[in-house]
């Protein structure tokens, strides 16, 4: 097949876009992708990169053809309006210029939905399918993540994701429960099917590095990995390690993001400062080295229905890595978590109920934890196995 890919993001942003792309490719598709100068998420170009290019780069046997856009800077509202914006138009211009033919447009869609929009004008020029492959639900998620609580933006966001998911031949969502929302906006359901994250493959258990795990302090580890931001809920586990303050537990956090001063101030204001270590961003391929160290994994989500029908990617990387899981979330998140029998879960901004599935876990014996881990292993390769997605994706894009 010949694939154009259509993501704001990608390489050397880090998302898991990029190993789809060359994963396409070696199986033997001719991928192109049409993305945006990188910037995300530090809001300012990436080294080598600029407004004056470069316009068309190769990597892996992959033609990458870069749409000029205004940067994010640090992630305001007008300042990502634009960013979203600038993408469209630019964007837009970009597929006029392209001068191959394609079978398949798959559009990736985590927030900006407007990406779809370029997805629906190359599958017009080109002849050929469009699959939008949605992550965030537009305009709710805009409203609880964003803070946008004017009525008059969001409907004019939920008219244009309306009218994107109608000219979409085919849209394609990363959690199940996404279903009962795309129904109420209308959503002919016969063009919608699930396709979820994988984990790319150096997700797996590793044996402890001793340079990391002398990092790590005495006693009870949990390992947080990903973004510091609203949607993470940090107000909730700070409040649930108040709880724990007495008790030899301790929040291992590696990432970054928006929330991270204003987490660390609200830590530092409780006197906890000694219950959370912040080791900073990593690149995934290092992840299981640390999440080797942990004796789990926490996941959080805070509480909103839009949240309660997302699968966040990272617990598939969680799943893989074989580690016990603890979680504070609702909806599909928590399902997968009792369902697979890889650990332990309380409900959203529950402090005390997750505080005590903590305690139970580290109260757990080893036997149980290792029960915990194989659960979480064999759940993986049965569900969200890289070779069984990309294979259930060939069927779809046919």
């Amino acid at each position: 097949m010949k694939i154009l890919v259509i993501t704001q993001y990608f390489y050397p942003e880090n998302l898991r876009i990029n190993d789809i792309v060359f994963s396409l490719q070696k199986r033997g598709h001719s991928v192109e992708v049409l993305t945006g100068k990188p910037n995300y998420p530090s809001g300012q170009y990436f080294k080598g990169y600029s407004w004056k290019g470069p316009n068309e780069e190769y990597l892996n046997k992959v033609k990458i053809n870069r749409a000029n856009l205004l940067l994010r800077k640090k992630g305001k509202g007008f300042n990502l309006f634009l960013n979203y914006l600038s993408f469209v138009i630019f964007g837009a211009l970009k597929i006029f210029s392209l001068k191959n033919k394609f079978d398949n447009i798959f559009i990736y869609a985590p927030s900006p939905i407007t990406v779809g929009i370029l997805g629906v004008i190359a599958a017009k020029k080109f002849k050929c399918k469009s699959n939008l492959w949605v992550h965030d639900l537009w305009p709710e998620s805009v409203k609880v993540a964003g803070g946008i609580n004017n009525k008059l933006i969001l409907g004019i966001i939920d008219i244009m994701t309306r009218l994107i998911y109608r000219f979409s031949d085919q849209i394609l969502i990363q959690s199940p429960f996404f279903k009962f929302y795309l129904q109420k906006q209308k959503v002919d359901l016969r063009k919608v099917k699930y396709y979820p994250y994988y984990a790319e493959k150096f997700y797996k258990p590793v044996p402890k590095r001793h340079g990391i795990s002398k990092k790590f302090p005495s006693g009870f580890n949990l390992v947080f990995a990903g973004n510091i931001g609203v949607s993470q809920d940090f107000d909730t586990i700070i409040e649930t390690f108040e709880k724990l303050r007495n008790k030899k537990i301790n929040l291992i956090i590696l990432g970054e993001g928006r929330d991270k001063k204003r987490v660390q101030n609200l830590i530092s204001k409780k006197g906890l400062e000694n219950k959370f270590l912040f080791f900073g961003a990593y690149s995934p391929r290092e992840m299981p080295d640390y999440f080797s160290c942990a004796d789990a994994l926490l996941i959080t989500l805070k509480k909103a229905e839009i949240f309660s029908y997302t699968l966040p990617g990272k617990l598939q990387s969680y799943l893989a890595c074989g580690k016990p899981i603890i979680g504070a979330i609702d909806g599909i998140g928590r399902k997968v978590i009792d369902d697979s029998g890889a650990g332990l879960c309380s409900e959203t901004a529950n402090p005390t109920e997750l505080a005590k599935q903590i305690l139970k876990m580290s109260r757990s014996s080893l036997q149980q934890r290792n029960k915990f881990s194989k659960n979480a292993l064999d759940y993986f390769k049965n569900n969200f196995e890289k070779e069984k997605l990309l294979k259930k994706l060939e069927l779809i894009l046919v």
